[in-house]
């Protein structure tokens, strides 16, 4: 297959170019004419006015398989990612039962194996004492650890100071750390019960879920991960405050502690519960204007290294409720990707950088063997956008099986045309082929 005449956006530059695909690897990357003789053998996409950029990787979702697959499921969801532009995704472990044994992440593989049409990769879930399956951890074919340091949806809270810094000192893999102190939480959950009771407004979510109680149990997280010189990946970034914990200057390969933020926190504010309300609602917390600003210029001057979705299909009858009884998460994966393009379109970051954040850079941090980039031997796992195009999100595109996203109505410049996964067409013009399965990460490690 050849992948004739595209606008090519790798590695820091654009340039107009061809991709030649062999046996489901990238083989050949033209920057000049492609002889005539490629044009003749081969399949020929005529890619003349598109953008191709690599597979989006995306290292934070929650497909709720096995245990509520009434809300979504690893082949569900993986529609959803290809018709994303996502090639590759890394699952969360606060299912049921909990992913908290090799056995059951293997488990989970399996599944996902016959299902799946992106790649995949399981997350071993930490708790307060399974330290001995961290310490089996293959490092080669587990992309990390997820350590929660705050109650979230799943209550895999690990708050013991002992077992976070054995954590922390032998985990033979990345640890991936959800940061909000839980005290602080329950303080202010005390305080607004006092003025107000049991009905607390959503619009009262950051308030509950404050940029206090990100930034001490992020700066917690950083310091423990410097203690006992740990990787550590922070993800789902929302406050400005914690930015000041990162380090923008070091390359990223000499980095041991980054940073992730989501679309979510850069497309909407507080002031968008009023329209939205429990639809945005979300831990951390979707927090201020200033916030969301301060989030979007990180990206560019490298403080936040990546961006993950934290994509978390509800039923929209679970969403329904005040800030404590409404159920946190949203379905955003399918269009992480178009969010991204709005900021290029606006001028907030470059098209490369985006490139770099969605898809590099995940590659790069997690170590992914022969992913993430375009280059020769690599898997050609490729995107195709139209960037003259617009997309409408109307519930009839939604992927996801819990048939709902924030995002409808909203029309974003850009159109994801096709995905190809390990070479294969996947998703074609809203159209999707569902013959072939991705394949399991595996790590250079």
């Amino acid at each position: 297959m050849l992948i004739f005449n595209a606008k090519i956006i790798n590695e820091g530059k654009s340039f107009k170019g061809s991709v030649l695909v062999k046996n489901g690897l990238i083989d050949k990357v033209f920057r000049d004419d492609v002889p005539e003789k490629l044009l003749k053998e081969n399949e020929v996409i005529d890619a003349e006015g598109k953008w191709l950029i690599p597979g989006v990787i995306d290292e934070h979702v929650h497909f709720r398989e096995p245990g509520l697959t009434e809300k979504a499921n690893i082949e569900s969801e993986s529609h959803a990612a290809v018709a994303g532009g996502v090639t590759s995704f890394m699952d969360m472990p606060n299912c049921i039962p909990q992913t908290t044994t090799i056995e059951l992440l293997e488990q989970k593989c399996e599944i996902a194996s016959k299902k799946s049409l992106a790649n995949y990769s399981f997350y071993l879930g930490a708790t307060n004492d399974n330290l001995d399956e961290i310490k089996k951890i293959d490092a080669k074919k587990v992309c990390g650890v997820k350590l929660f340091m705050g109650s979230s949806t799943g209550n895999m809270l690990v708050d013991e100071e002992t077992r976070l810094n054995e954590i922390f000192a032998n985990s033979p893999v990345l640890i991936a750390t959800h940061n909000e102190s839980t005290a602080i939480i329950n303080q202010n959950i005390e305080k607004l019960k006092a003025e107000m009771g049991e009905n607390i407004p959503v619009e009262y979510h950051p308030i509950i879920r404050s940029e206090e109680a990100c930034y001490q149990s992020t700066a917690k997280a950083v310091e423990l991960a410097k203690k006992n010189n740990a990787r550590l990946h922070v993800m789902h970034i929302s406050t400005a405050k914690e930015l000041s914990l990162f380090e923008q200057t070091k390359p990223l390969a000499e980095k041991r502690i980054t940073a992730e933020t989501c679309p979510q926190y850069l497309q909407f504010c507080n002031e968008d519960y009023k329209t939205l309300g429990a639809k945005i609602k979300c831990n951390p917390a979707i927090k201020t204007e200033q916030d969301k600003n301060a989030l979007q210029k990180a990206i560019s001057a490298n403080i936040i290294d990546t961006i993950g979705s934290d994509h978390a299909p509800h039923l929209l009858k679970n969403k329904e409720g005040n800030a404590l009884t409404a159920t946190s998460g949203m379905p955003i994966m399918q269009f992480s990707l178009l969010i991204m393009l709005s900021l290029v379109k606006k001028g907030i970051l470059a098209r490369e950088t985006m490139v770099e954040k969605m898809c590099h850079n995940p590659a790069t941090i997690y170590q992914i063997s022969k992913r993430g980039f375009i280059r020769k031997g690599y898997f050609a796992d490729l995107v195709l956008i139209d960037p003259d195009k617009q997309t409408t999100i109307t519930d009839d595109i939604i992927q996801s099986k819990c048939g709902w996203s924030p995002l409808s109505g909203m029309t974003f410049n850009g159109k994801v045309t096709h995905t190809f996964v390990n070479g294969n067409l996947v998703y074609e013009n809203g159209k999707i082929n569902d013959t072939i399965k991705g394949e399991r990460i595996t790590f250079d490690r």
